[in-house]
């Protein structure tokens, strides 16, 4: 199915959609149920988006013409994908209606442009292993800089 969307930035009063698009980043693995929407008031997860809207933050989402379906969002955190207090982490995802349209891809694309023009060096994430967005991650230049037993922690230079 061909979907009409775009990518723009933002506004102030869709900050609180965030909090949906970081329950739908939780990887769950085949088999796995899916964990309560609380989970995401831990705080190794508000770390992605309590007080949303500071200087260095950056988020860009995908809309079709009645709703935000995906977003990509930058800020320098300490979050599993930490690499240096200079370097954004990067959090993205879709509702999973969207997903595997590349529309995740394009998001991607448009949010390393736009750290580009900020003049950002480089960005980084964490992903699991088993997450299939590994290989989107490593088509839009992310390289693993450090791997444990369950994830890479990857950067992309800009």
């Amino acid at each position: 199915m061909d979907l009409d969307y775009i990518i723009r930035e933002i506004r102030e009063d869709e900050y609180p959609i965030l909090s949906d698009f970081l329950y739908e980043a939780i990887f769950i693995p085949d088999g796995m149920d899916k964990p309560p929407k609380s989970i995401i008031e831990r705080s190794q997860l508000q770390v992605y988006i309590a007080d949303f809207g500071r200087a260095d933050d950056l988020c860009l989402v995908a809309e079709t013409k009645d709703m935000i379906i995906g977003a990509v969002w930058a800020r320098i955190m300490n979050d599993y994908g930490h690499v240096d207090d200079k370097t954004p982490s990067l959090a993205i995802s879709l509702y999973k209606d969207h997903r595997h349209q590349g529309i995740g891809t394009a998001l991607m694309n448009a949010m390393l442009g736009l750290l580009r023009v900020k003049g950002y060096s480089k960005v980084s994430l964490s992903v699991q292993k088993a997450n299939y967005a590994v290989n989107m991650y490593k088509k839009a230049g992310f390289e693993t800089i450090y791997e444990n037993e369950d994830e890479y922690i990857m950067i992309c230079k800009l």
